[in-house]
């Protein structure tokens, strides 16, 4: 009986329309072995929360580069606790300034990976972390 393979979800929360290192992480989990739902552009954390929970994810990965993380991440985190999925682990990534870190990882955000992480750290961080 083989493993259960890692499941990602890959989320553009707001109005961002900028997806193109969403999709390189994506494929990067994917060719790594990982099973990974993309949602596409303009989501809301209510849809996220609604798609992990469906699709049985083990990680969701948000990305923003509108300046809005602040406020979009910290609901993720929230819709998940109000739906008692307190066990998928959230990571964010794109243009989050070095101050919003350790606000971020207060929030529930596991992990920032910004423009220009290897993506065998963002590989490894997956394997390691679940």
């Amino acid at each position: 009986m083989s493993e259960r393979k890692i499941r990602v979800l890959i989320a553009k929360p707001g109005l961002d329309g900028h997806d193109r290192g969403a999709k390189i992480v994506a494929r990067a989990l994917r060719d790594a072995g990982m099973e990974v739902i993309y949602t596409g552009l303009h989501q809301t954390p209510e849809q996220i929360v609604e798609t992990a929970i469906q699709e049985d994810v083990d990680f969701i990965g948000l990305s923003c580069l509108s300046g809005a993380h602040m406020t979009l991440f910290p609901r993720v985190m929230g819709l998940l606790r109000e739906n008692g999925v307190e066990d998928i682990i959230v990571t964010g990534g794109g243009i989050i300034p070095e101050e919003d870190i350790p606000k971020l990882r207060e929030a529930g955000i596991s992990a920032i990976f910004g423009p220009g992480t290897p993506l065998e750290d963002i590989i490894e961080y997956h394997r390691k972390a679940k």
